[in-house]
């Protein structure tokens, strides 16, 4: 909740109080019988229910105009939700299928259809990390991948830590060799988890794992296990454990570098380079990284970007994986240290 809401609600002159989402949400569940609210409450996924506990308990003293402020953005919101969305799914489905057939719907449909989040997600999410090693010991490794990929990258790292080093790196793999699953596949998963039967018959692939996710569980490891990690993946695929070192540091990592091993990566860059790079960094990433120059170069630099055309995203990607490239080439050298401080000794 944002200080603007609670000064709000500590001492509310005007006759209608303005009230964000949150705290409608929060007046709203107290108005609620226990069982209407907490039918509610189920609904929703861990950081939310935490956030509308904390604004629940920030509510409770909240005066009659507060509430009527509430219940009249309730009423507002209700109304600008479009009849035409209630069950636009099934509808637009009957509309293709007796039009193109089930195949050809089918196929349309997972192209333009929304995604939708699966149950397996928010399920895990409640589990603890013992509970989901004792699945993953159990289940098949590719259910295992799967289920490695929907964690966050902190539980997958904490759910990793008692397995041994083999089955460390086949699970993975595996989820860094997920691209897209079958919704199918997902509802295979629910059902292990829970006895929840999905609705949706259909629906699109859902994103799963990849390098990028693996890269970010491998960086919520111990720098050493993380390194074996990735040496055991190499040996039965390269390219996979390539592909995952180059997802492990991105670029608002440099941030975390100090001034001189900082500036030791950005000498080492080409100015032109390094002035797309810097169109897609953030102000204070920016403003670091110039301080770490010579008044000069750093006047150069932003000419440079205040001159320049518009580039492509695309073109600031890869300017950004020319500078990190630089970064692992010095620190493989030894002339710079990426990491935390957990990796000294």
């Amino acid at each position: 909740m944002s200080e603007d809401v609670e000064d709000e609600l500590e001492g509310v002159e005007s006759a209608s109080p303005k009230v964000d989402g949150a705290t409608a949400a929060a007046i709203l569940l107290m108005l609620l019988g226990d069982e209407d609210a907490g039918e509610i409450v189920k609904a929703l996924d861990p950081s939310t229910v935490r956030r509308l506990g904390e604004s629940m308990f920030k509510v409770a003293n909240a005066d009659e105009t507060t509430v009527e402020a509430a219940l009249d953005l309730f009423v507002a919101r209700c109304r600008a939700t479009s009849a035409l969305s209630v069950g636009v799914e099934p509808h637009v489905r009957s509309v293709l299928t007796h039009a193109l057939g089930n195949v050809r719907a089918d196929n349309i449909l997972t192209q333009i259809a929304p995604r939708s989040s699966a149950v397996a997600l928010d399920l895990l999410r409640w589990m603890e990390v013992d509970t989901i090693a004792d699945i993953l010991k159990a289940e098949h490794a590719q259910v295992g991948a799967l289920i490695l990929a929907v964690l966050t990258p902190e539980t997958a790292a904490n759910a990793l830590c008692d397995f041994d080093e083999a089955t460390q790196a086949d699970l993975l793999a595996r989820a860094a060799r997920l691209t897209k699953v079958r919704r199918e596949a997902i509802e295979d998963l629910e059902q292990l988890l829970s006895d929840y039967s999905s609705r949706g018959a259909s629906a699109p692939p859902l994103k799963v794992g990849g390098a990028a996710e693996a890269a970010q569980i491998v960086n919520r490891m111990r720098k050493a296990d993380g390194q074996r990690l990735i040496a055991s993946i190499k040996q039965s695929d390269e390219a996979l454990a390539a592909a995952i070192e180059r997802e492990m540091l991105v670029f608002e990592d440099l941030a975390a570098l100090d001034s001189k091993s900082l500036g030791a990566v950005l000498r080492a860059v080409e100015g032109s380079v390094l002035s797309l790079a810097l169109r897609g960094a953030e102000a204070k990433l920016l403003e670091q990284m110039l301080g770490c120059m010579s008044s000069r170069a750093a006047d150069t630099i932003r000419d440079e970007m205040a001159e320049s055309a518009p580039a492509k995203r695309a073109e600031v990607e890869e300017a950004q994986r020319t500078i990190l490239a630089t970064a692992r080439k010095l620190a493989d050298a030894g002339e710079i240290q990426l990491g935390g401080e957990d990796d000294y000794v």
